[in-house]
């Protein structure tokens, strides 16, 4: 073993200028043709741009790897005697920033992935406090002072991580019974988090102070069976009502404006919603798990396009959770039972397919 110590010295200290490395999105799987949705001779509005699964989407110039990460690998693989890569394992939600990071939570791991393409590096974040791990890390937002805000529905709080991870503290466990999912009006700085448990929709600021709930159980506009996942866009809240088979949308003080989807068992019902996002021109996309599709409907509620159906194909989803977008309106889907997050990119204008 000290051979071994003394070669990993020598060899990191001849590599220490490895080349950088750099995110990309994973395309290895699909086929050499472009793949958008809907096929032509129809209109694309939206392109396949690829898929993050974990480590594999980190590559150095040229070669795949930097040198001395490579020699670093094999070797805590040699003394070890296994090398096991990092891969996402049950995502179930995330956000994209504005530096392109991504972040996702996955209930496997108990834990929030950071795909840092600015300093190319995955991080694995485990803790929500002082001696404290993730249980079941599920909704994530961005929140105020470049926090990151995570639910966790076993803890029954939602945590706060500074911008490298560090728990800064945690609100709600008095109130809160299952949190799920989580929004920020960040121009009023309120935060909503749905309570799928108690069915209803818990207003906090950004202290953290419970400032009020909104909606009870029931089958009316404005009421709830078991919430899941939310977002907040455009001074609208979006709230999936998945035992109610439907998504409700809210103004910015809590009243019900209208509701979409239906249960049913025709392609743009909604057996059982979960993730819920809206783009810059409020199309609506909705995670239907149950018959594994995301749904994607105008600002009106009505249906304009599926992708999706059951398999492991580019475009198919196997029991997807979360649905989230970015400035750049690219849609990203956790493909929870598949271990990747799928990322297409929506086509506003004809011509943006090639």
């Amino acid at each position: 073993m000290r051979g071994v110590t003394w070669l990993l010295v020598l060899v990191l200290a001849g590599c220490a200028s490895p080349s950088p490395t750099r995110m990309q999105f994973e395309t290895s799987a699909a086929p050499e043709a472009e793949q958008v949705w809907p096929p032509p001779p129809d209109i694309p509005r939206y392109r396949f741009v690829g898929q993050l699964t974990g480590q594999q989407n980190f590559h150095g110039d040229r070669d795949g790897q930097g040198m001395g990460k490579k020699v670093f690998g094999w070797l805590v693989g040699l003394m070890s005697g296994k090398q096991t890569p990092v891969v996402l394992q049950r995502p179930q939600n995330g956000f994209t920033d504005n530096e392109g990071r991504v972040f996702v939570t996955d209930v496997s791991r108990a834990a929030v992935y950071v795909f840092d393409q600015v300093r190319g590096e995955l991080l694995i974040w485990e803790m929500a406090g002082a001696g404290l791990r993730f249980r079941t890390p599920l909704g994530i937002i961005p929140g105020p002072e470049n926090q990151i805000l995570v639910v966790d529905a076993d803890l029954a709080r939602v945590v706060r991580l500074n911008s490298r991870g560090k728990p800064q503290g945690a609100f709600g466990g008095e109130v809160l019974k299952r949190p799920v999912g989580i929004a920020r009006d960040a121009g009023r700085g309120l935060i909503y988090v749905s309570d799928s448990q108690a069915h209803n929709i818990k207003v906090f600021n950004d202290n953290g102070k419970f400032l009020r709930e909104i909606g009870h159980r029931g089958e009316g506009l404005g009421e709830f069976n078991a919430p899941t996942y939310l977002t907040f866009s455009q001074g609208r809240l979006y709230v999936t009502d998945t035992l109610n088979a439907r998504v409700q949308i809210f103004d910015r003080e809590g009243k019900p404006l209208r509701s979409l989807g239906r249960r049913g068992l025709f392609l743009g019902d909604m057996p059982r919603p979960k993730g819920v996002a809206t783009d810059s021109e409020r199309n609506i996309y909705v995670v239907e798990s149950y018959y594994d599709h995301l749904l994607i409907f105008n600002d009106k509620g009505e249906f304009l396009l599926p992708i999706g159906g059951t398999g492991s194909r580019i475009g198919e989803f196997y029991l997807p959770a979360g649905v989230w977008t970015d400035e750049r309106d690219r849609v990203y889907v956790a493909d929870s039972f598949n271990g990747r997050i799928m990322v297409f990119q929506y086509l506003k204008e004809v011509g943006e397919a090639g």
